[in-house]
C-alpha cells in the first residue's frame, strides 16, 4: 500500500507521519488533576496497546498535574486545550508531549505566537482539530452548511496563524459525526496539506456503533493510503477505544503481531454450538502475545480447507469437531474437549 507521504514530527519518543507507523490513539476520561485515577487508566490503557494519550486540560489544577502524570507513564501525552493559551504554556513547561488546540480560538495573535514559541523551543508538536459541529460563522454562510471545503478552509486559515510566526510542527484532524462528510474532509486534506492527519470519526456514540461507524470511516481512508495516527471515538471504557483501534489497523493491514482470530458464519450444516465455541475460543487467545492465526469454522466443508491457512482451528461435526494445523487433520475430539484441546495445541507449539 502507497502511503500518502507528509512530514514527520515527534510526539515524545515517537514518529508520527513520514514512513512511520500508523499510531493509535485514546483519551483519559478521568478528571487530569486526579493523578492516581488518571496515571492508573492510562496504564490500562497502555498494556491494551495504546501509542498515545490525550489528557483534557480545562483549567490551571488539571495543567498543575501534568508533571507528575509525564513522571508516571511510559506513554507520550497530548494536551487538549480550549480556549485559555495559558494553559498550554503550562502544559509545555511540565513536559507535554503534544498539544492540541484550535489557533483561532485562543485569542489574538500574541497568544498563537506565545504558544508557538514555547512548543517549538521544546519540540512540541501542535494538532489542529477542526470540527463539522463548531465550524467558523463566516464559513458556515460562505458554504451554507458543513462540507468538506469548509472543513479544510478552516484547517487552512488555522495553519497559517502558525506558519505566520514561524511553527510547522503541525498535526491535522477534520473529524465530523458523519462517515461520508468525514472521508471526503480527509481525502481534500491528504491533498492540500503536507502535514500528518490524525483520522477519526467523532460522536459515534456506544461501543457497537461507534466501532462499525470508526471501522468504515477510518479503514476506508487508511486502505487508501491516507492517515498518520487514529483515535476511535466512542461512549465507552477509552481501554475498549485502544482494542477497536488496533484492530481497524490489523484489519487494514498495517499492523501484525498478536493473535489474528477467524470464524465461519453459522448456517444450517453447524451442529454443534458454533457461536458459544467461538466466543470462547477468542477470550482465551485475544491476549496471546504470539503472532498466529486461529480458526473456529462450523462444518468440514469450512473447515481445514477453507482454513488451511490458519496455524491452529477447529472445525465442528455432529456434536464433536476436528482438530487441526495448518491444513492437517490432528484428531477428532467430543465437542467438550475442543477447547482445551485447541488451547494445548497452541501452548506446545511455542517456539
Amino acid at each position: 500500500m502507497t502511503r500518502t507521504e507528509t512530514r514527520t514530527l515527534s510526539v515524545g519518543n515517537l514518529k508520527l507521519g513520514g514512513s512511520a507507523p500508523v499510531t493509535v490513539q485514546s483519551m483519559c476520561n478521568t478528571k487530569t488533576w486526579d493523578v492516581e485515577a488518571t496515571v492508573r487508566q492510562i496504564r490500562s490503557m497502555r498494556a491494551a496497546g495504546v501509542d498515545i494519550v490525550r489528557l483534557a486540560v480545562p483549567d490551571e489544577k488539571s495543567a498543575m498535574a501534568i508533571e507528575s502524570i509525564r513522571d508516571a507513564v511510559d506513554v507520550p501525552l497530548v494536551a487538549d486545550i480550549h480556549f485559555d493559551y495559558r494553559l498550554a504554556l503550562m502544559c509545555a513547561e511540565r513536559g507535554i508531549d503534544k498539544i492540541r488546540i484550535n489557533p483561532g480560538n485562543i485569542g489574538p495573535e500574541e497568544n498563537v505566537r506565545a504558544v508557538a514559541k514555547a512548543c517549538s523551543a521544546r519540540g512540541i508538536p501542535i494538532r489542529i482539530g477542526v470540527n463539522a459541529g463548531s465550524l467558523e460563522k463566516p464559513l458556515l454562510e460562505k458554504y451554507g452548511h458543513p462540507c468538506p471545503e469548509a472543513m479544510v478552509e478552516s484547517a487552512r486559515g488555522h495553519v497559517r496563524l502558525l506558519e505566520k510566526v514561524g511553527f510547522e510542527d503541525i498535526c491535522l484532524s477534520l473529524k465530523s459525526s458523519t462517515v461520508p462528510l468525514t472521508v471526503a474532509a480527509y481525502r481534500l486534506a491528504a491533498e492540500s496539506f503536507p502535514y500528518p492527519l490524525h483520522l477519526g470519526v467523532t460522536e459515534t456514540g456506544t461501543e457497537w456503533n461507534g466501532t462499525i461507524q470508526s471501522a468504515v470511516g477510518i479503514g476506508t481512508l487508511l486502505c487508501e493510503g491516507i492517515g498518520n495516527t487514529i483515535r476511535v471515538s466512542l461512549t465507552a471504557d477509552p481501554v475498549r477505544e485502544v482494542s477497536a483501534g488496533i484492530a481497524i489497523l490489523k484489519a487494514a493491514g498495517l499492523r501484525s503481531g498478536g493473535v489474528r482470530f477467524i470464524s465461519c458464519p453459522t448456517c444450517g450444516r453447524t451442529e454443534i454450538d458454533l457461536i458459544g465455541l467461538a466466543s470462547r475460543v477468542e477470550e482465551r487467545v485475544r491476549n496471546l502475545d504470539r503472532d498466529i492465526t486461529v480458526a473456529v469454522m462450523g462444518c468440514v466443508v469450512n473447515g481445514p480447507g477453507e482454513a488451511r491457512e490458519a496455524d491452529f482451528g477447529i472445525a465442528g461435526g455432529k456434536n464433536k469437531g476436528l482438530l487441526f494445523r495448518k491444513g492437517e487433520v490432528l484428531g477428532t475430539y467430543p465437542y467438550e474437549e475442543l477447547l482445551p484441546r485447541l488451547l494445548e495445541l497452541i501452548e506446545s507449539s511455542e517456539d
